[in-house]
């Protein structure tokens, strides 16, 4: 017989590639419970053996011919596949064991595909990644299990990498310190030096002036020494020509008086040689007479020679006595002049002992300064030092401080700065309002007890009946500046700012007041 073909069915030999996709609330459950998100390429083919063929065109007819309809056909083997494997492995194990994870996918595969006359070529993990948060399920018990070590991991790790980041932070902030310090200390140690520089030239500039005060003391003592010198020379030299013209005088005067003497002396002598030749005349008148005048003339004349010898002494001694007066006057001058010598010396030596302890002095004034000068700047450069070291403490700790304050403690933080400068804001805010001159009101009332123009528009936008004081608060308060900046910043801090009701209404109730 010949054989007779009823079908004819073709099968497509080449290789097809079929991507299986299973991610999101698809995604697969591993061993540690937690979702992963897996795209996978498996290529397949109808494997070359007339079996193979004849089973393939038996179980799958022509989808062989068609990928989307083969794929359909084995796709949930191969999810069962990637679903059996991944239940055995952790998901850090699909990640660092890719390889193991696909040849244990093609195992488990590729019995299955080979009872359609299909063989696995090879399986690509192209995709793999933890399946999002918000797709674990927490009423599910896989889910809540993997839930649990994602949420532990995952604060665990941001626990590790604020460890990080904080002891990073703080090994910066460590670095700068030491860098301020290093800084700061060489600063100092430059401060130091230029105070020591200073200090060094102020001590020898003291000296200097101390060296030529000195100096100028001994010009000025032995130019002093040298005038006074001088003076007593000439003081001397005029005492030794007074004296001699004293003497001189002296001894004109001794020999006027000498010559006075010898006149009154030749004078009486003329006198009684008179007297005689008078006595001898009258003698031959009578020889009684004559020796009455004879006696007589020896009587006178002994009494004139002894008046003569009194007078005689009398002078010789006025010349002693004058003579003694004299050389006393001349001794005490000249101990006047040399005394008054002795004293313009000794002064002049006192005021230059004065000058030289002044200019000692003045150097150490000096040399005093300089050091005290240096010691303050060596004592504020020390407390600049300590108030850096403050500062820097201060900076950290409050760093530290804030690093540790909670989200609501930070939000807290911020209402409280803007409670603090909201009356500054709100004054500001209202600056426009002083170019308003004047307000004119005009209130008609209409049908059921309402306003008609701009103030009915005003108590509808209000959403009730509204004073009418308050209509024109609320009225000048849409010419603020910066408006809608403002009420915004007075909502979040439960303040209505627009409606002047509002605002003391959020007031009366954060304060605790009844209407």
């Amino acid at each position: 017989m010949l054989p007779v073909l009823h079908e004819i069915i073709p099968v497509n030999m080449n290789t097809l590639r079929l991507e299986v996709r299973r991610a999101d609330d698809q995604a697969l459950i591993t061993r540690d419970r937690m979702r992963v998100d897996v795209m996978a390429e498996f290529y397949v083919r109808v494997k070359p053996t007339a079996d193979s063929i004849a089973t393939a065109a038996q179980t799958l007819g022509q989808k062989t011919m068609s990928p989307n309809e083969l794929k359909n056909l084995v796709e949930g083997k191969f999810v069962d596949s990637l679903r059996a494997v991944a239940a055995e492995m952790a998901m850090e194990e699909l990640h660092e064991k890719r390889v193991d994870f696909v040849q244990k996918v093609q195992q488990v595969v590729s019995e299955d595909l080979h009872k359609n006359g299909l063989e696995l070529e090879t399986v690509s993990l192209t995709g793999l990644d933890q399946t999002g948060f918000k797709y674990f399920n927490p009423q599910n018990a896989f889910d809540a299990e993997g839930l649990t070590k994602l949420t532990e991991t995952i604060e665990d790790r941001r626990r590790k990498r604020n460890h990080i980041e904080q002891d990073t932070d703080l090994a910066i902030k460590a670095k700068n310190l030491e860098a301020e310090q290093a800084r700061l200390q060489i600063i100092r140690e430059e401060e130091y030096a230029k105070l020591q520089q200073e200090r060094e030239i102020s001590i020898r500039r003291a000296e200097q002036l101390a060296e030529i005060a000195a100096q100028e003391a001994a010009k000025k003592r032995e130019a002093e020494e040298a005038r006074i010198a001088a003076e007593r020379e000439v003081e001397l030299k005029r005492i030794l020509a007074a004296r001699d013209v004293e003497n001189e005088n002296i001894q004109k005067a001794q020999l006027i008086q000498k010559a006075q003497v010898e006149q009154k002396k030749t004078i009486e002598l003329a006198e009684q040689d008179r007297a005689i030749a008078i006595a001898e005349k009258s003698r031959a008148e009578s020889e009684a007479k004559a020796l009455a005048d004879q006696a007589r003339a020896q009587a006178v004349k002994a009494e004139e020679e002894v008046v003569t010898v009194r007078q005689i002494q009398q002078a010789e001694r006025q010349k002693a006595v004058e003579l003694v007066a004299a050389k006393e006057q001349a001794e005490k001058d000249a101990i006047a002049i040399t005394v008054a010598a002795e004293a313009g010396k000794q002064a002049a030596a006192d005021d230059a002992e004065a000058v030289r302890i002044a200019a000692e002095a003045e150097a150490e004034k000096v040399r005093l300064k300089a050091k005290g000068e240096a010691d303050a700047k060596v004592l504020l450069a020390q407390a600049m030092e300590k108030q850096y070291q403050v500062d820097a403490e201060g900076t950290r700790a409050v760093n530290e401080a804030n690093n540790v304050l909670s989200s609501e403690q930070v939000e807290m933080q911020i209402r409280l700065a803007m409670l603090k400068y909201l009356p500054e804001i709100i004054r500001e805010s209202v600056k426009p309002m002083e170019n308003i001159d004047d307000i004119k009101i005009l209130q008609v009332n209409g049908l059921h007890g309402t306003y008609a123009g701009s103030c009915q528009a005003d108590v509808h936008h209000e959403g009730g009946n509204v004073a009418l004081s308050d209509q024109v608060v609320n009225s000048a308060l849409r010419y603020r500046s910066q408006a809608p900046l403002i009420d915004s910043l007075m909502n979040e801090l439960g303040i209505q700012g627009g409606d002047i009701n509002g605002m003391t209404q959020s007031l009366k109730a954060k304060a605790g007041i009844d209407n």
